[in-house]
């Protein structure tokens, strides 16, 4: 495993020497070590792959989002590190959430440069505020103290906001210590305009130019991509493959379905 990180590049780890170059981008919030199981257990049924997995822009210790930041800046930044990186051309991209929208995004920006996308429980057109998980959890993390004494009284503040602790646990990590406080590692501001962004952006085109082969693995128990949706998909060349009991973090209740899938697809 070999970590990069340059003030003009994204915060990443590669794994795996293959000739197939892979990208995995993490959901919004998340980093990169998100999705770090999910490409050891890939790698292992298929050792021909070679995976990128960076902190997107603005999360983990990736550079901030710069102002009026879109879906096209991010992906352009992921386009960017993968050429830093040598990874074989041209990419699958394999996006789950936020990650999904941008892999979608690359394959927009330089279709020529991506082989094939793969989502994971997100679709390409634009999602309802409403029934977004993570816009509910952005609007309690803008309520949250910019500082506090210690980690806890920050997971305190998420779980008497109606968090569970799981995700309250997870939402702290993106502390960091600064002298005697815990102060936000993101720019919480940044990040609300994002969602903004990256939710109303219609992406329909992808599937429709039919220049790159899109994939798409969905939570049976998740709501972001509606039976509509994915028949659209379909009727498109999208292969729409639904996990039994999985929700949104598919790459977690599912890992071993999901892998083997994957690595048909390879």
């Amino acid at each position: 495993m070999t970590a990069t990180a340059t003030a003009a590049s994204l915060a990443s780890f590669t794994l795996g020497d293959g000739l197939l170059g892979t990208v995995l981008l993490h959901g919004f919030l998340g980093s990169g070590k998100n999705l770090r199981t999910l490409a050891q257990q890939w790698l292992a049924r298929d050792p021909r792959q070679r995976f990128l997995i960076p902190d997107l822009l603005g999360h983990g210790d990736s550079p901030p989002l710069p102002p009026s930041a879109t879906l096209a800046t991010a992906a352009a930044a992921v386009l960017q590190s993968a050429a830093e990186a040598n990874l074989p051309h041209p990419l699958q991209i394999v996006g789950h959430s936020l990650g999904g929208r941008i892999a979608l995004a690359c394959a927009r920006l330089a279709p020529e440069r991506v082989a094939d996308v793969v989502l994971l429980d997100i679709g390409p057109g634009p999602i309802d505020p409403g029934k977004s998980q993570s816009r509910h959890v952005l609007d309690v993390m803008l309520r949250a103290p910019a500082e506090v004494a210690d980690r806890r009284d920050m997971r305190a503040f998420f779980i008497d906001q109606g968090l569970s602790p799981g995700l309250s646990d997870w939402i702290v990590m993106n502390l960091r210590a600064d002298q005697d406080r815990y102060v936000w590692r993101i720019d919480r501001l940044a990040l609300d305009a994002l969602h903004t962004t990256f939710t109303a952006d219609d992406l329909w085109s992808v599937l429709e130019d039919q220049e790159v082969p899109v994939h798409c693995a969905v939570g049976e128990k998740s709501t972001y991509v509606m039976p509509d949706e994915r028949e659209r998909m379909r009727s498109l060349g999208c292969e729409v493959q639904v996990f039994e009991g999985a929700g949104h973090y598919i790459h977690v209740d599912a890992l071993a379905p999901l892998v083997d899938w994957l690595a048909a697809l390879s």
